[in-house]
């Protein structure tokens, strides 16, 4: 148990740098060499892995609460909005949704883990 909670600080890092490269595959996939900038967003993930810093990992955090937050309220537009939910929707909108949720979730475990007094 005790490696368990030393390592769960690092699960968002994770999470994000799975987005990230799942994002990249995808674009890599269908626009070729132009998605390698995409790669650069792992950058601040990787080095809090790495050597963790208290004031990245907030500045972190904060920013994904507000795209999460930004995300949120895209998504719950886009559910409001639709008439005709076919069954494609249907499972589009739960997979968004639990990725708008997972989001926000853990730029709030960053935030958490930022205002922790050890990382």
């Amino acid at each position: 148990m005790r490696t368990l909670n030393t390592y769960a600080k690092y699960i968002p890092y994770v999470y994000f740098l799975a987005v990230i490269i799942y994002w990249f595959g995808n674009m890599n996939s269908r626009s070729g060499i132009s998605a390698y900038p995409i790669l650069l967003l792992s950058i601040p993930f990787i080095w809090q892995i790495l050597k963790p810093n208290k004031q990245l990992n907030f500045s972190l955090g904060i920013v994904f609460v507000c795209l999460s937050s930004y995300l949120i309220m895209a998504y719950l537009s886009d559910v409001f909005d639709i008439v005709d939910l076919s069954a494609s929707t249907q499972q589009f909108l739960i997979y968004g949704g639990l990725f708008v949720v997972a989001n926000f979730v853990m730029a709030l475990w960053m935030v958490k883990n930022s205002l922790n007094k050890r990382f």
